[in-house]
């Protein structure tokens, strides 16, 4: 028997509506829809379809968290904070930052293989000129292979995280696999090299940046910022709250500790049930966008990287 109602049909999805609505525009930007619809509308052979893991990762809600968990994971890069730091203006425009990068996933990942090249083109361009000096006082460069490898498996590993921990059907042992290596495509183009095709290779390499790793001061600002001030209406916060607790769930323990994040033993349950929740709550409001055309996932894959 069917549990009853509490508040009429209408109601119910207009609420959904309106958490869809609002979500989407944080992270995919006001003019989502009509992006969505150049990406797939679009003519011309794509690197993946439907079929492929990295369509299923990259347009599920889990992203919200693993967005969250990748940010937190390539802070304690001193030279990858460094840039971000210095060139990305996450703290002035940080929603501006967001929709910029969850465009560029969503590009490389469902559009054409012209649009995606184009994408990959544009911010090799923008890398070329992000120099300076971290704090350990070494000079980066934001397209730096070494560098740009680590961002890449911070965030690849981020992903696969949230997705095996929050999504309704996790991977496979296979299909993670080949995730990991679709990844590599895109990645490849934008200048990292030697990078992992399987989940063991993956955690390897992350093994492998451990001594390169480092809690600085720029690092915990990024991370207070994110999880003490994110730029959010206070109406919103108790859902961010709990994205932002998922994602912090998801982290390795050494992570949390160079962090300075206070959640071990059982916090680490209640914030990745937290994670839980909230991933369910986004792909809830998502699905009540009436104007997303079957199949249409690419607003839910504009998420943080």
């Amino acid at each position: 028997m069917p549990s009853p109602r509490i508040f009429p049909a209408a109601a119910e999805h207009a609420v959904q509506r309106r958490v869809g609505l609002a979500l989407r525009s944080r992270v995919a930007g006001d003019d989502a829809p009509a992006r969505a619809a150049r990406i797939w509308g679009a003519k011309g052979e794509r690197w993946f379809t439907g079929d492929d893991p990295i369509w299923r990762v990259n347009a599920d809600a889990a992203m919200f968290p693993g967005g969250i968990s990748a940010l937190l994971l390539q802070s304690l890069h001193p030279s990858a904070m460094a840039g971000v730091a210095g060139h990305s203006g996450y703290k002035g425009d940080p929603w501006g930052r967001l929709q910029r990068t969850s465009h560029y996933l969503a590009v490389t990942t469902f559009g054409t293989i012209a649009d995606a090249e184009r994408a990959i083109a544009h911010v090799r361009s923008v890398h070329r000129v992000v120099r300076g000096t971290d704090e350990r006082g070494r000079p980066y460069a934001a397209d730096d292979p070494h560098l740009l490898r680590w961002v890449h498996v911070a965030e690849v590993w981020s992903f696969l995280t949230a997705f095996q921990a929050y999504a309704a059907e996790p991977l496979t042992a296979a299909e993670a696999d080949l995730y990991v290596e679709q990844t590599t495509r895109a990645a490849t183009l934008l200048g990292a090299t030697d990078l992992p095709k399987t989940v063991s290779e993956l955690d390897e390499v992350m093994a492998g940046y451990r001594p390169e790793l480092a809690s600085t001061r720029a690092a915990r600002e990024a991370t207070r910022f994110m999880l003490l001030n994110p730029p959010v209406p206070l109406a919103a916060r108790p859902g961010y709250a709990l994205i932002a607790a998922g994602g912090v769930a998801l982290l390795p323990a050494w992570a949390r500790w160079s962090l300075r994040l206070p959640v071990y033993g059982p916090g680490i349950a209640v914030a990745s049930r937290a994670g839980g929740l909230s991933t369910a709550l986004v792909r809830w409001g998502m699905a009540g966008l009436d104007d997303r055309a079957p199949g249409d996932r690419a607003d839910v894959a504009e998420e943080p990287v």
